[in-house]
């Protein structure tokens, strides 16, 4: 191929996490955004900024923009005046006194151990020591034998095994902590949060950076990572699931209201970030469906990115590969292109035990033959689209090596292309006429992650009582505009697809014991926001997790 000829692939990288914040007292009660922060995020940035010719869709959740804009002000105002940090675990690091309840020291003792342990732990023999002991003493009775210096110790080297390779390898503060290795006083502690105060502060905007000078092409999700079909039309997971068990309320009230909520208030945030308008939408778990691709392009979208296997479902037949193409949705303007899914899973689950060299010639051996295969279709082009948060630990090295080399190989390969799908769509506007839309996600590409069985669909009847509580309060004239814009706000956190996501026996006991609890939390005060009792069926767990699924849950293969 020529270079004006090449083989267009566009890498997009999904960076989401729900609101862990306590709306009552302002701490955060997961610890998870500003730990992929401080290591998936910023390694995501540098790898980019070290390969200057490299390109690269990021899509961002706002509710994650938010979470990070706050936590950078919520350090920095804890370096300059002592003010009390907003995270539990975080707060090991600074001065203020650790608890003395057993309970309370077991669950700070027992945050420190949840890393992936062959590429966060037992890289730092001594972290490993301290989490053998842990192990040890962890229960309610034997906890006493950790001394606060142990604690103390514990959580520098849980904050240390956290940070971006990148960092690591480019900040002189990491190796002063790491040769040290014990006994960290409080200006190791305060060393380590200026580090993290400093990765906090300037993500954003290095994001916009990449942006301005055109390496980056910055999307956007709908504001709290709704289920846009769902919030629409339960019907919707009807569609690729005929059979599918719904929730006993006939659907969502309100829900395309909500929907158009979450797509301007979302907007809105990404502006205030970026400076500028998203131009495109990897909608929440890439779910589609006709009504929500009306909803997304009537808020300024020109093209959605979705899963490999809604494609099929839309297609009489799904010979070959058609999601080398961009679609054209029916009776709109909006642009519709498909994840590659094979290729993408490649990534999310294959190559973490592959050398990172042989990976990467894997990888671009496939692109190659697909470049080759497709050389006569017009149009064509391949997307390779993955969370950009959640993969990385179980590389070594965070995936360093991996990645460095990717972007060095696409960047300057004779026969494909690394560009932005706003790039390439603008360049090539041949589209394929879709025949219709068949909604469903990324996830086997119907919607029943999100809905269909017991628990998650007693989760959505939870909602959809608090939101008739919600719209008898609001349609009462008592609240101020103030009020009720934060009743809205703590209305879209409950509406996150997070909580149904990790609904279901399938999950890890851990993860779905917290999000249980924090989807209950945070509907109960919404509640209390509309000055009502939270309903005693907040007081039970939804869902019991059994299972041990691959990846501990937080990621899954495209295909069943």
């Amino acid at each position: 191929m020529s270079g004006a000829n090449r083989f267009p692939v566009v890498l997009l990288w999904h960076m989401h996490q729900p609101q862990y914040r306590d709306p009552a007292n302002g701490e955060y009660i997961l610890p998870w955004t500003y730990l992929h922060a401080i290591k998936d995020y910023t390694d995501m940035a540098a790898h980019l900024e070290a390969n200057p010719r490299a390109r690269a869709v990021v899509n961002f959740a706002p509710i994650l923009l938010e979470q990070l804009e706050e936590l950078a002000a919520r350090v920095s105002e804890h370096l300059m005046s002592g003010a009390p940090l907003p995270d539990p675990v975080l707060a090991v690091l600074s001065e203020a006194p650790l608890p003395v309840e057993p309970d309370a020291r077991l669950a700070l003792l027992q945050a420190c151990l949840r890393a992936q342990r062959a590429h966060l732990i037992n890289r730092y023999p001594v972290y490993a020591e301290l989490a053998a002991f842990a192990e040890s003493c962890g229960t309610r009775e034997s906890v006493g034998y950790a001394s606060d210096q142990y604690l103390r110790d514990l959580g520098l080297w849980y904050h240390i095994a956290w940070l971006g390779e990148t960092v690591k390898r480019s900040d002189a503060r990491v190796a002063t902590l790491i040769e040290r290795g014990r006994e960290f006083g409080a200006a190791h502690r305060r060393l380590l949060l200026e580090l993290i105060g400093d990765l906090l502060a300037g993500l954003l905007g290095r994001y916009r950076a990449l942006a301005e000078r055109g390496q980056v092409e910055l999307s956007m999700s709908p504001y709290a990572h709704p289920i846009l079909p769902l919030l629409l039309d339960f019907g919707a997971a009807r569609e690729s699931v005929p059979a599918a068990p719904l929730p006993q309320a006939a659907c969502y009230p309100g829900g395309e209201q909500r929907a158009a909520w979450h797509m301007q208030e979302g907007r809105r945030v990404f502006m205030r970030a970026f400076g500028r308008a998203p131009t495109g939408c990897w909608p929440s778990e890439g779910a589609i469906s006709a009504r929500a691709l009306e909803l997304i392009e009537g808020h300024g979208m020109r093209w959605v990115a979705s899963g490999g296997a809604v494609l099929r479902g839309c297609l009489e037949s799904a010979d070959g590969v058609p999601e080398l193409h961009a679609w054209q949705v029916p009776g709109r303007q909006l642009s519709l292109c498909f994840r590659h899914d094979e290729l993408s899973d490649l990534i999310g689950f294959t190559y973490s035990s592959w050398h990172g060299d042989d990976a990467v010639r894997h990888f671009i051996a496939e692109l190659e033959r697909l470049a080759a295969a497709q050389a006569d279709e017009p149009g064509a082009l391949a997307l390779i689209a993955l969370d950009g948060e959640n993969a990385w630990e179980h590389f070594p090295f965070n995936g360093y090596y991996f990645l460095n080399g990717l972007y060095a190989a696409l960047a300057d390969h004779p026969q494909l292309e690394l560009t932005t799908l706003g790039e390439v769509l603008v360049r090539q506007p041949e589209r394929r006429p879709l025949p219709r839309v068949v909604a469903g996600s990324w996830v086997h590409g119907t919607l029943a992650t999100w809905i269909g069985d017991r628990d998650k669909n007693a989760g959505w009847d939870l909602l959809v009582q608090a939101k008739l509580a919600v719209d008898a309060v609001l349609a009462g004239g008592q609240p101020t505009p103030q009020q009720r814009e934060r009743i809205e706000r703590q209305l879209a956190l409950c509406e996150s697809s997070d909580w149904f996501w990790w609904f279901g026996d399938y999950n890890p006991y851990l993860a779905v014991r917290d999000f249980d609890r924090l989807f209950r939390h945070q509907l109960a005060s919404l509640y209390r926001l509309l000055g009502r009792e939270p309903p005693d069926a907040l007081r039970h767990a939804i869902s019991v997790g059994r299972g041990a699924p691959e990846g501990g849950g937080v990621m899954r293969r495209a295909q069943a």
